[in-house]
């Protein structure tokens, strides 16, 4: 391994580490999520927006497709999190905290969670929302990130344990599958959080 390489692993496991709010249990779920992550890489090959009747709970379009919201809610799902079940429950409870802009009256089970402003009031509702900043130490791996792209549409991300030119990449899904990618700063983002549930560790 030659000391470029040696120096991204040394950054990437500083990432992890560094947060002192992480217990065993803890580094353990957001590793997985950031595998899960990694699994859509080379498997979400398409784009597709379009909306489809999907089971509940567990419900998902053909892991071939999918948008950028896919990719964390089949993240968390890889560390045993159903964001369709839990975005639906808060919604069902608490529908008038999230956006109308789609003319909905009530939750829809098929879209709710694929749907990225959803998505980040969930987040701030039930995890951390964290100030946006351009310190590139205060995106951790496992974090989520929102943007509102050029012409307008939001869009989501994850921080992965990988960086490049000492910036975390982010994984991503923005029209071509799956992609790891140096794109954390090239977009205007909207919004930061951590959403990291109370997990026992493995060995309690």
């Amino acid at each position: 391994m030659g000391f470029a390489s040696m120096g991204r692993l040394l950054v990437a496991l500083l990432l992890i580490l560094s947060s002192p709010s992480l217990g065993a249990g803890q580094s353990e779920f957001v590793q997985k999520v950031i595998e899960g992550a990694y699994a859509q890489v080379g498997t979400t090959l398409l784009y597709d927006p379009s909306y489809r009747r999907i089971a509940y709970p567990g419900g998902d379009v053909p892991i071939y497709r999918g948008v950028c919201s896919d990719v964390i809610v089949r993240a968390y799902r890889n560390a045993g999190v159903d964001l369709q079940l839990l975005v639906h429950r808060d919604m069902e409870q608490s529908f008038d905290a999230y956006p109308r802009i789609w003319g909905l009256s009530h939750p829809d089970a098929n879209i709710d969670h694929r749907r990225v402003p959803n998505l980040a009031v969930f987040f701030a509702r039930h995890g951390q929302s964290l100030p946006i900043s351009a310190d590139l130490r205060d995106y951790r791996p496992g974090d989520i990130v929102t943007w509102r792209l050029p012409g307008g549409q939001p869009h989501i991300g994850l921080v992965s344990d990988r960086v490049h030119n000492g910036k975390p990449l982010m994984v991503h899904n923005i029209g071509w599958g799956a992609q790891v990618e140096d794109v954390l700063f090239d977009y205007t983002i909207t919004g930061h959080y951590r959403y990291v549930p109370k997990v026992r560790s493995s060995s309690s």
